[in-house]
């Protein structure tokens, strides 16, 4: 008589791991971070009971203080951190981070991001973070104003685009075609950039639009009768 097994034998090779290999590290999260003596860091580990977004809620605060000013970052409460200090004057301080368990996909993943986080916030504070954006286009040019918390360009249309400065960012116009945005925060930057180039992108027919860095965009021919 045959005997049937009480599980299926497609959900049994199902049920079959795929690996049986060890987790393997992050190889971001796993790269110490050296920075200079003038960089100073500090974990404030009271968790966080009134969060901005629910995803803050438990987690604690890494301040990031540098030349430029200081930014302030909430850390998951699963991530580690090690602190050896410089062990002379012409030296560098190291951190490294780890997280409670590298099983867990979710703290595998946040413990590279973790990690390239803090590394740009530290030169933000001691470098700072540049974008340029440059105007292409016939009478395309901005200028400041507000004391120099507000950017009003004329890019062909009918009226003024205006665009408050957020705190933490500011602006110079070297040329009336180019925009200098400088910050210590990558992130913040950035997105200013892109919610500036937001009005004019780059258009492949005349090439024309706000071209963030060194960015460029393909030529494309018009149809033709």
């Amino acid at each position: 008589m045959w005997r049937l097994s009480s599980t299926p034998r497609a959900l049994q090779r199902l049920a079959r791991p795929l690996t049986t290999s060890a987790p393997v590290a992050s190889h971001i999260g796993r790269e110490p971070i050296a920075y200079a003596q003038e960089v100073t860091l500090h974990h404030e580990t009271t968790p966080i009971t009134t969060p901005r977004i629910p995803s803050e809620l438990n987690s604690t605060i890494l301040t990031v203080r540098g030349p430029l000013g200081e930014i302030k970052m909430p850390i998951q409460p699963f991530v580690k951190f090690r602190f050896t200090p410089a062990a002379h004057a012409d030296a560098e301080n190291v951190l490294e981070v780890g997280v409670t368990n590298t099983t867990i996909k979710h703290e595998k993943a946040m413990w590279g991001t973790t990690r390239a986080l803090i590394q740009n916030a530290i030169v933000g504070v001691s470098e700072g973070y540049r974008v340029q954006l440059r105007l292409v286009g016939v009478g395309y040019r901005a200028t400041l104003e507000n004391n120099e918390r507000t950017i009003s360009m004329k890019l062909g249309y009918a009226h003024l685009v205006t665009i408050d400065l957020p705190q933490g960012v500011t602006c110079t116009v070297p040329q009336p075609n180019r925009i200098l945005l400088s910050s210590v925060n990558l992130q913040q930057v950035t997105e200013m950039a892109a919610q500036i180039q937001w009005w004019r992108k780059p258009e492949p027919y005349n090439q024309k639009g706000i071209f963030i860095n060194d960015e460029t965009i393909k030529k494309k021919e018009g149809k033709k009768k």
